[in-house]
């Protein structure tokens, strides 16, 4: 059983950084991470160093209910943000929102928490639908 979970952690470490190399392969930035609470435990537990260092390059991390990764990618012509919310899972899901350069931040923290919502809602739907 041990062996089982070291596995499956090695797996999705793998998981991120494999879907943190292709959005940097595409100019993306990795911004902010979202890691269910025994995720970073076990990441953590495998690293010497802490995950913001490592496997997320700096970026922010926080505790929430899904594994996912944040990602931004600004326009050069327009000045356009993007910003694309990444679901860590076996099958590819993602949200994306692109705001105006003189959008306020306020309003872009609102929709990005919206976006983290529906996240949440969709993953505790569809592992309903596989327990049924």
């Amino acid at each position: 059983m041990l062996y089982y979970a070291s596995f499956k952690q090695m797996n999705q470490s793998e998981q991120f950084s494999e879907i943190i190399a292709t959005y940097l392969k595409h100019g993306w930035r990795l911004e902010r991470v979202l890691l269910r609470t025994e995720t970073r435990a076990a990441i953590e537990s495998a690293t010497a160093s802490t995950l913001e260092e490592t496997l997320f390059q700096h970026a922010s991390v926080s505790e929430s209910m899904v594994n996912a990764l944040w990602f931004k990618r600004t326009a050069q012509a327009t000045g356009r943000e993007a910003w694309e919310l990444r679901l860590v899972s076996d099958s590819p899901y993602a949200l994306f929102e692109t705001f105006e350069a003189d959008e306020a931040e306020e309003d872009r923290e609102d929709v990005r928490r919206e976006m983290e919502s529906r996240l949440i809602e969709t993953t505790n739907n569809a592992r309903s639908d596989q327990s049924s």
